[in-house]
């Protein structure tokens, strides 16, 4: 089981759950069991072309996947995912 963070935003998509646990190998599988749980996730997470919103971050044990390998990105058990909505402002 991965341990997957929900930032207040998504929040009413999980039934106001702050974590979830999910099985996934990958980004990619994580995002997939995120939607079969909680519809419409994927949308919210993703852009037409199946990649991450720009304005969405994502980090497996705190190291955003941008830098490891994107949605191709492996999880192991134990792992905690944060999904983190970019904040703008001045």
């Amino acid at each position: 089981m991965v341990t997957v963070r929900i930032p207040g935003p998504l929040r009413r998509i999980t039934d106001n759950a702050d974590r979830v646990n999910v099985e996934a190998n990958s980004i990619n599988g994580l995002v997939s069991e995120l939607e079969s749980a909680f519809a419409g996730m994927s949308e919210r997470l993703l852009d037409e072309s199946g990649q991450i919103r720009h304005f969405i971050n994502i980090y497996v044990n705190g190291e955003d996947i941008q830098f490891l390998s994107g949605m191709d990105t492996e999880l192991k058990p134990g792992d905690e995912v944060s999904i983190v909505p970019a904040v703008a402002g001045g």
